[in-house]
């Protein structure tokens, strides 16, 4: 199974400094890395409404988004190729269980799963065959998510040029992501482009639901479903 390519021991690397590395690049936008992680899962709390199946936050890192799904629903699991990186999310969020082995990932099981900003980290090649896996993990119904970084957005471009651990990255085109999940055979697939307006301008924020189709968004969140056998 294609993973983060030969991401483990560069991520290994960033774990005690990810936080720090992560606020510096995004310091433009006034907030904190905790923001994002917070947008993500009010995102997500429509699309995971009542979820009670296992949730799989995969490529989670030091579990700034598996510390908040924990939170609110009952059977989280994350998983990184980066040990060390899961050894800091194993003690930042007990109530979540956390796999290293892609072969701990069974199919049939998740009822969602969740990459977040995790792709642009995976070679383009490699890209349709981990899609195409974790679609298998997928229960019938479940729901693939898909967070990433919009390469049309200046101040996202910016961000990533400035993250050391994003260096060298291919950005997904806004299109790849909807393909992706079409590809592995997801269905009711959606796009939305999201986080459009940085601190200075938060009052404007309420009306961000309103923007989804527009594509100046800082990130695009996309959306398939497994279908029903």
């Amino acid at each position: 199974m294609p993973t983060l390519g030969n991401q483990e021991a560069e991520f290994d690397a960033y774990a005690d400094k990810y936080h720090q590395l992560h606020a510096k690049s995004v310091g433009l936008s006034g907030e904190k890395p905790e923001y994002f992680a917070e947008h993500k899962v009010g995102v997500l709390g429509p699309i995971l409404d009542g979820m009670t199946a296992p949730i799989l936050d995969y490529g989670c890192g030091i579990g700034n988004l598996t510390v908040l799904l924990a939170r609110s629903y009952p059977n989280v699991v994350g998983f990184d190729v980066s040990k060390k990186s899961v050894a800091v999310a194993r003690e930042r969020v007990p109530n979540a269980s956390f796999e290293e082995e892609d072969s701990a990932l069974k199919d049939g099981t998740f009822g969602a799963v969740i990459l977040a900003n995790v792709l642009h980290h995976v070679v383009p090649s490699e890209r349709p065959a981990l899609v195409r896996r974790l679609g298998r993990v997928l229960a019938p119904g479940g729901k693939f998510v898909i967070f990433e970084h919009n390469p049309i957005n200046p101040l996202t471009r910016k961000a990533v040029r400035d993250c050391p651990f994003d260096e060298g990255v291919v950005l997904l085109r806004p299109n790849e992501g909807p393909a992706l999940l079409r590809q592995a055979g997801l269905t009711r697939v959606r796009r939305d482009f999201v986080l459009f307006f940085p601190r200075p301008l938060a009052f404007l924020r309420a009306a961000e639901p309103l923007l989804r189709r527009v594509p100046l968004g800082a990130q695009v969140c996309v959306v398939g479903t497994k279908g029903e056998h």
